[in-house]
């Protein structure tokens, strides 16, 4: 199944999600994201619905469906893509959306280790970016390679920390299905996160594994990020 989360980094997130080099050596992330941030909001929601439409048949199809009081597939989705094309004044998406799947004896226990795996989710993409940021500054002479590298190794150490450093992320869809062969619950939910809120979860963990290691760079870090 396709993963909302790489048809956000193929087609809607912003240059800084996919990164920096990928984004230098090809615009077209950057001209959908442009395009797609000048339609209006009629425009938007008839291409979410139109996208959430054809999503929700394939869910079906696969065997997904909806807990008892949860609203149907295809409304979830709508609500997913609608998030997905909400950008702020300067043109960057507003959310960061995350999606994890588990497997568990019971519907509740594979819902709780998705949502936590969703918000690892959040946390990778958040350290890409984290990562790409740096590599522009190296690029721009802002740092030397070895104190690039050193803020490198720390977002790599501060992953975990990101993702408990997220405050509540936003439901989006949960769907599940029985496994045939085990009987055991597959859940599958994606989730939305503020994506400033997001980066600046990053920077305090990032500056703070750099302060326990005594490490100066710690000082820099809001010219070097740029948030």
């Amino acid at each position: 199944m396709k993963k909302l989360s790489i048809f956000l980094l193929a087609g809607i997130f912003s240059c800084s999600i996919i990164g920096f080099n990928s984004c230098s050596s090809s615009k077209s992330s950057e001209s959908v994201r442009k395009e797609t941030a000048k339609l209006s909001k009629e425009e938007l929601n008839a291409k979410a619905t139109k996208a959430a439409s054809s999503e929700a048949k394939k869910l079906e199809k696969e065997g997904w469906t909806i807990a008892p009081g949860a609203l149907p597939i295809v409304k979830q989705l709508d609500k997913s893509y609608l998030m997905q094309y909400e950008y702020d004044n300067s043109g960057y998406p507003k959310y960061i959306m995350g999606e994890a799947m588990s497997t568990g004896e019971n519907y509740d226990a594979a819902k709780m280790q998705a949502l936590e795996l969703s918000k690892q989710n959040l946390a990778g993409q958040i350290s890409t970016e984290v990562t790409a940021l740096v590599e522009n500054s190296v690029a721009n002479k802002q740092l030397s390679a070895g104190e690039a590298a050193s803020v490198t190794a720390s977002v790599v150490a501060s992953k975990n920390l990101i993702s408990q450093s997220l405050g509540r992320v936003i439901p989006v869809v949960e769907v599940y299905r029985t496994a045939q062969d085990t009987r055991n619950k597959e859940v599958l939910v994606r989730v939305a996160y503020s994506h400033t809120q997001a980066l600046e979860a990053a920077k305090n963990a990032i500056r703070k594994h750099l302060e326990e290691k005594g490490d100066k760079m710690h000082e820099q870090l809001d010219q070097v990020l740029g948030f």
